[in-house]
């Protein structure tokens, strides 16, 4: 299964830390959870707590343990394709919360949701007979359309949730305007 995965940061700092993590499952299935942070981890920015909007102290306060964020992962996770919009950050933030908790850091892995959302439109195409020679240049403006799409409904909310369900609706559009720009081919 296809899931939509987006972490919020401390920091963007070599010492930040994940603070919130949230997914979406292909089927429209989600979960998010603010994650207390391990003792270690100290690294705070300020300017990050203004776009995010969490306090460490809410963190103190409502957030899960880092263990208990990490093993819900795992155990939810582990065997499903797992996609991030900025993987080389996500994937940072998830192996800092796995190894923190003790888990294996390659445990769970993410590819770039740039990737899957060009398969969705490349197989929706070639499900509905699009020529082999239309596809690419085809999925290329639904993808640029798609994502222009979902820019109009306003920035990221900065939420890790909302974030992975922003991806999930992208994904969603891309498939769907794969399959009309197929009937009008």
């Amino acid at each position: 299964m296809i899931v939509f995965l987006d972490f919020e940061a401390s920091s963007l700092g070599k010492r930040g830390f994940p603070i919130e993590v949230g997914w979406v499952a292909e089927d429209g299935s989600g979960e998010g959870h603010l994650i207390r942070p391990a003792p270690e981890w100290e690294e705070w920015d300020e300017a990050a707590e203004r776009i995010h909007g969490l306090s460490r102290d809410r963190l103190e306060r409502e957030g899960e343990p880092h263990e208990a964020v990490a093993r819900r992962m795992v155990e939810v996770l582990a065997g499903h394709d797992l996609y991030a919009s900025a993987p080389s950050w996500d994937g940072q933030w998830l192996s800092r919360l796995l190894r923190a908790a003790g888990l294996p850091r390659h445990a769970l892995r993410l590819g770039d949701t740039e990737d899957v959302q060009r398969i969705a439109a490349l197989e929706e195409l070639e499900r509905l007979g699009v020529p082999v020679e239309a596809r690419t240049g085809l999925a290329g403006q639904v993808l640029e359309a798609a994502r222009r799409a979902e820019e109009g409904a306003g920035p990221p909310a900065h939420r890790a949730l909302d974030d992975a369900r922003r991806e999930w609706r992208i994904w969603q559009e891309v498939r769907r305007r794969a399959a009309d720009a197929a009937r009008t081919a």
